[in-house]
């Protein structure tokens, strides 16, 4: 039997109200993932929203948002242990667009065309209609076979040219809590949404997942993006997600109260689960460098300006490689490559051999 679900806050319910009134969160056609939408008409329709979805399809198949873990997990007591002090604890996963579509299997499953473009990378297959079954075991363009999971994020834009990343991008899984050792894998299927396409600049800076912002030479922590661009350089953002799950879901309505970012323990500066949401999971953060310089003025995101940028997440990870990269880089406390390798700890070995693969 499905646990009592939770009420969504007040807020979303109204953010969802308003932009569902005003008409925001749907886009006029569905345009051709093949062709560029220019900026204007993404801020025209203004993306999406993390409003409930009530429509059956795909892995919800009553349609009221939740997707249940099977098994879910109860009984977990957050960790409060201090294991020894290691700087890092994490692994590298790389990988590389794939290509662009209006789509959002999270926020609009089941729905082609009606998301703000977004820019795909790892799972090859990934649009509108995926699910659990779909992407796992798929075709990757991350460096280890093993991940076909889907990760995407608003299409950017220089005037009315897209400008996607060049070559394998970084995905860090970490730990967000102080003790690594209690970091668990994900569990198949599990998919969340980083951030908030709605969000204002001041909201974007205060996210718990902000990092960096927005940069590109010497010019940091932008909420928005930087005037001028050094030739040569990239943009970059760095933003974090949330790593502490309830147990029991794999979705909830919004997307995003199924997942909680670590808090500081009373009267220490460790960090720890909420008793709401107990089990660690790795802290993705992404690391995205997009090849535009010079004058900025005219670069936007498909979601609009540059403090609504977020991103969405979708594990289907294969269970056996996902555990042993976690086991040894994250709860082994190294700083591992996407074989799983730490060259400052090279007599701790590899996870994984020179075909990215689990011997």
């Amino acid at each position: 039997m499905r646990s009592s679900p939770k009420r969504l806050p007040a807020l979303l319910l109204g953010t969802a109200l308003v932009a569902t009134l005003l008409g925001i969160g749907t886009i006029a056609s569905a345009a051709d993932p093949g062709k560029d939408t220019p900026p204007q008409a993404a801020a025209a329709h203004g993306g999406h929203t993390m409003a409930p979805s009530l429509k059956a399809s795909g892995d919800d198949v009553d349609g009221d948002g939740y997707i249940p873990a099977v098994p879910q997990i109860t009984g977990v007591t957050p960790s409060t242990a201090n294991p020894p002090h290691r700087y890092f604890h994490e692994f590298q996963a790389h990988c590389s667009a794939t290509h662009t579509a209006p789509d959002d299997p999270i926020v609009f499953p089941g729905q082609p065309g009606k998301s703000h473009d977004h820019t795909f990378m790892g799972n090859t297959s990934t649009n509108a209609n995926s699910v659990t079954d779909s992407l796992y075991g798929g075709d990757t363009a991350c460096l280890a076979p093993a991940d076909a999971s889907a990760y995407w994020m608003p299409s950017m834009f220089n005037g009315d040219r897209k400008v996607l990343p060049i070559g394998p991008q970084t995905i860090y899984y970490k730990s967000g809590v102080t003790d690594y050792t209690s970091v668990r894998p994900f569990p198949k299927g599990l998919r969340f949404v980083v951030g908030d396409p709605m969000q204002s600049a001041e909201e974007f800076r205060a996210h718990p997942g902000w990092v960096e912002g927005w940069e590109c030479g010497d010019d940091f922590k932008n909420v928005d993006f930087p005037k001028q661009c050094p030739a040569g350089t990239q943009v970059n953002i760095r933003m974090q997600a949330p790593s502490c799950w309830d147990g029991l879901y794999l979705d909830s309505p919004d997307h995003q109260s199924h997942m909680a970012y670590p808090v500081v323990k009373a009267g220490t500066n460790d960090n720890v689960c909420p008793t709401d949401h107990p089990v660690a999971l790795p802290m993705i953060e992404f690391k995205m460098a997009f090849p535009v310089d010079g004058d900025m003025s005219n670069v936007r995101l498909a979601s609009g300006r540059g403090y609504s940028f977020h991103y969405d997440f979708f594990n289907a990870w294969e269970e056996r490689t996902l555990k042993a990269m976690v086991d040894h880089c994250i709860v082994g406390g190294l700083q591992c490559d996407p074989r799983g390798y730490d060259e400052t700890n090279p007599e701790r070995g590899a996870v994984l051999n020179e075909d990215y693969r689990l011997p």
